[in-house]
């Protein structure tokens, strides 16, 4: 069981299962054995439809590469899970927009991604990741792809949104520093939960 806002990593060896495992808790994959319960709802029991429509509303995903789409803005970018969803336009881009401004991104709402560097594309993602305000954030090496700095920066930065906004992070990485910041840490072996600390 993971808690409201509890901050929780998953570490291991490369192929120990620490994404697969952040995949089937975030419904992308559904799980051989056992089930998935979140928000008091058991995942396998949604159609395709009702699981697209709750994983829209209440789970927000970070990846090690920030998957912008090349022809939209960054405000453009944070807003699209939003209207995918089917929410106002005009409360859409407000509430991106400050989400691009809590991340520090305010002067490049207009760029798009070959116009700012990777650590300010992996905020635009985490943004994108919040606009529906989920419940749960799952991040599978979301500063893998970033210098030392960037990757400090962004650890940060899930605490600091933590604290501001309430959410659960899962997040699985490899950097030992995140691994030990985070409320539990789960080490993963040979597909299976080795330790919870």
């Amino acid at each position: 069981t993971i808690s409201q806002g509890e901050i929780v990593s998953i570490v291991g060896a490369s192929g120990a299962g620490k994404s697969t495992l952040l995949h089937i808790l975030g419904t992308l994959d559904k799980p051989d054995t056992g089930f998935v319960e979140l928000q008091g709802k058991p995942i396998s029991q949604l159609t395709g439809n009702e699981l697209a429509t709750f994983r829209n509303r209440n789970l927000g995903f970070v990846f090690q590469f920030h998957n912008l789409f090349p022809e939209f803005s960054a405000l453009e970018n944070v807003c699209i899970p939003a209207w995918l969803g089917k929410k106002p336009e005009r409360e859409v881009i407000e509430k991106a927009t400050e989400l691009l401004g809590l991340l520090g991104l305010q002067d490049r709402l207009h760029n798009k991604p070959s116009q700012i560097s990777g650590g300010e594309a992996q905020r635009v993602a985490v943004a994108r990741a919040l606009i529906n305000n989920p419940a749960i954030v799952f991040a599978d090496e979301p500063s893998g792809n970033l210098d030392s700095k960037n990757a400090e920066e962004l650890h940060q930065l899930f605490f600091t949104l933590r604290q501001q906004l309430g959410q659960t992070f899962v997040i699985v990485t490899h950097n030992e520093v995140l691994a030990d910041m985070a409320d539990r840490k789960i080490e993963m072996k040979d597909g299976k939960i080795f330790s919870v600390k």
